[in-house]
């Protein structure tokens, strides 16, 4: 027999940035009957396999929008909510070797300019210059916003926590979801393994597991995982202090300063979905070809470690933010496809407006997974 538990006005499915910003969120706004309940550890899913990218260059409207006001609180972190998240804005260089992609990135600056956006284009002699690590002798053309940059994921999570803890939130970890109950039209109740939570209102902020969580309400959330390396250096002699974050747009390859060393990685577009399915055991072998065209001084230190992940991929990699249609008071937020911790903060805030029934700080509506169901997709042509 099942145990029930306290009752909840909401239950946060997933304990990485995303569920933590949600439960944060809604306490701040006095929302604080919430429990977020979390498989594991606290952001050790999708949030603590992330590069910690932070930024605001996208093509999407939708994202700039997001990414503008989750930046703005990554800013201010150290205040509100408190903690320390180790920001470095040294700016996200994107390297441009494809004339339809300047072409594309050219759009996307004009875009992000209209909507506040320091970003601007730049000539391979100025790229660099300011990416000096970077080999730009084919580049065409790049890409700079210096408000960009990487901050601690972990810090960011353990922020957003505690200060959900300090205004009541409920957070239990090791507790994975066993199923959700609903009577008809109505959410009953979250089964998990300590038991059943009484409640009316789920927030499925699972990341790669959302299609299982979906499915236990009846949802389709078209959300797949895909398995994707990281890698990081032993120190680096003479490595320069303010690097940017820099990105061989053509590959998906990309390197940013970790401690004394660099953290580097590059999707394999082969890799198909899954839980299951392992990377190709060559692919670092392949990663480190690219690597000597585009860093090569990469290659004058040792490979100290790494670890795989995985993105939460929807078809279109943009995400998916809204209530369901067929399941009210079932909300989502989920399939970033890469870029939800850098949007964790402002997602946090729209869900928050959602499940309190006011109109979001920005219309996501685009975002709905209903989308899909009417073959309206919503393509992110900035994702890596």
């Amino acid at each position: 027999m099942t145990t029930d538990l306290a009752r909840a006005s909401v239950v946060v499915i997933g304990g990485g940035v995303m569920g933590v910003s949600i439960a944060f969120h809604l306490a701040e706004a006095g929302h604080t009957d919430v429990v977020v309940v979390e498989a594991d550890q606290l952001g050790s899913g999708s949030t603590s396999k992330a590069a910690g990218g932070v930024r605001l260059q996208f093509s999407d409207a939708v994202n700039i929008e997001l990414a503008l006001r989750s930046l703005d609180a990554f800013e201010r972190f150290d205040a509100r909510p408190g903690f320390d998240i180790d920001l470095q804005q040294v700016g996200y260089l994107f390297l441009l070797t494809d004339a339809d992609d300047v072409s594309t990135f050219e759009r996307s600056v004009a875009l992000q300019n209209g909507l506040g956006v320091p970003s601007r284009m730049l000539s391979a002699a100025e790229a660099g210059a300011l990416a000096p690590l970077a080999n730009v002798d084919d580049v065409l053309a790049a890409s700079i916003c210096m408000r960009d940059g990487h901050a601690n994921t972990g810090a960011v999570v353990e922020g957003y926590a505690r200060g959900a803890r300090s205004a009541g939130v409920r957070i239990l970890i090791n507790c994975p979801v066993t199923s959700i109950e609903r009577d008809g039209d109505a959410i009953t109740a979250v089964v998990t393994a300590k038991g059943r939570i009484p409640t009316d209102t789920v927030v499925c902020a699972a990341g790669p597991w959302s299609r299982q969580l979906g499915l236990m309400a009846g949802i389709d959330l078209p959300v797949d995982p895909v398995r994707r390396p990281v890698w990081y250096t032993e120190p680096m002699p003479d490595r320069p202090p303010h690097h940017p974050l820099t990105i061989d747009f053509s590959t998906g390859f990309y390197f940013h300063g970790e401690g004394e060393g660099l953290l580097f990685g590059m999707a394999d577009p082969e890799q198909r979905p899954g839980f299951d399915v392992e990377c190709r055991s060559d692919w670092l072998e392949v990663v480190g070809e690219v690597a000597a065209r585009r860093a090569p001084r990469l290659l004058d230190v040792g490979i100290a470690g790494g670890w795989t992940g995985f993105y939460e991929t929807t078809p279109d990699h943009n995400g998916l933010i809204g209530e369901s249609l067929d399941l009210p008071r079932f909300f989502y937020a989920t399939g970033f496809s890469g870029h939800g911790f850098l949007l964790g903060p402002a997602v946090g805030e729209v869900i928050r407006d959602l499940v309190l029934g006011k109109a979001p700080v920005v219309d996501v509506s685009a975002f709905s997974v209903e989308r899909f169901r009417a073959a309206h997709t919503r393509p992110e042509h900035n994702v890596v």
